[in-house]
């Protein structure tokens, strides 16, 4: 068995070991915040609007684990998850109804939007992958999918699928008042108390914000509306320069931004990884490097 759930030769380690993940978590939240259900689900069960550097930590450990843990590891996270949806309900606004958290349609949407743009993000800044390295990405993602409820047969499995899954979802979805003010927020986010000490520094935070907002489908932006458009191009070339960079940070600093429980995680990735014979003197993202492998690993995809 291997020694982390998606193994270093998986397309899904080429992209989330990327640090265009970054841009992609926070564009998935924008993007998950056009399915009303799903978007009042985030407002009335979280505390998103306090602390929305959180939520994205915690979306960062889920898939770090689902990536990089053990296989306990992500067993033990996604039953906690799970028993978590179950317990939840939304309140319908259009009904006044009382709906479970936990129904396929809005995992569902939160997974399409989440893995696609993550996919998307990397893409367009320059990770190289074919056509069927992201078809391959999103099969593999099928498992992810199953740790929060989902039927992997339920789930699109190639680039194609997703595209249409999308164009059926559009008429489904709008700008509530709740999808604008997140949007709004993670474009000039508050400071929770535990990161008051870099509020000098939040003006910083919008050219990203924004990146992330411009690096929307078009379709989603036009719903929104909230920022003037500019050229697409000059959104792809500031990906690439925020992807060069953003990789060139050390790994040992990079991990500072996950929580404690995470930066363990990652830890113990590293020493059973070495004990299979990969090659860490890069880290994890030198593992992208398939000489750094054992003999005889091959990319997933032929």
């Amino acid at each position: 068995m291997a020694a982390t759930v998606m193994a270093p030769e998986s397309v899904t380690w080429r992209v989330h070991i990327d640090r265009t993940m970054w841009v992609g978590g926070v564009r998935s939240l924008m993007l998950q915040a056009l399915h009303p259900m799903a978007m009042w689900g985030v407002w009335q069960n979280s505390n998103f609007q306090e602390d929305p550097f959180g939520r994205l930590q915690r979306t960062a450990d889920f898939v770090g684990v689902a990536t990089f843990g053990s296989r306990e590891e992500i067993e033990t996270l996604a039953a906690r998850v799970r028993q978590i949806h179950r317990s939840l309900r939304i309140l319908n606004h259009d009904t006044g109804r009382k709906e479970p958290l936990d129904q396929p349609e809005f995992l569902l949407w939160v997974h399409c939007a989440e893995v696609f743009s993550y996919l998307e993000t990397a893409r367009r800044a320059g990770l190289p992958l074919t056509d069927r390295m992201a078809d391959q990405y999103l099969e593999e993602q099928r498992e992810a999918a199953a740790h929060v409820g989902l039927h992997a047969e339920d789930v699109p499995a190639t680039v194609a699928e997703t595209e249409a899954y999308f164009q059926d979802m559009r008429p489904r979805l709008r700008v509530t008042d709740e999808a604008r003010e997140t949007v709004k927020f993670l474009l000039w986010p508050r400071m929770p108390e535990n990161l008051k000490f870099l509020a000098p520094g939040k003006p910083a935070w919008f050219p990203f914000g924004a990146l992330c907002y411009y690096s929307l489908p078009k379709w989603a932006r036009d719903m929104y509306g909230l920022l003037p458009e500019v050229p697409q191009p000059a959104v792809t070339a500031a990906l690439r320069s925020f992807r060069m960079a953003m990789n060139s940070i050390p790994e040992s600093v990079h991990d500072l931004a996950f929580m404690k429980p995470t930066r363990e995680m990652l830890e113990r990735s590293r020493q059973a990884l070495a004990a299979e014979g990969y090659d860490l003197g890069g880290g994890l993202i030198g593992l992208r490097d398939p000489r750094r492998w054992p003999s005889g690993r091959t990319l997933t995809p032929a």
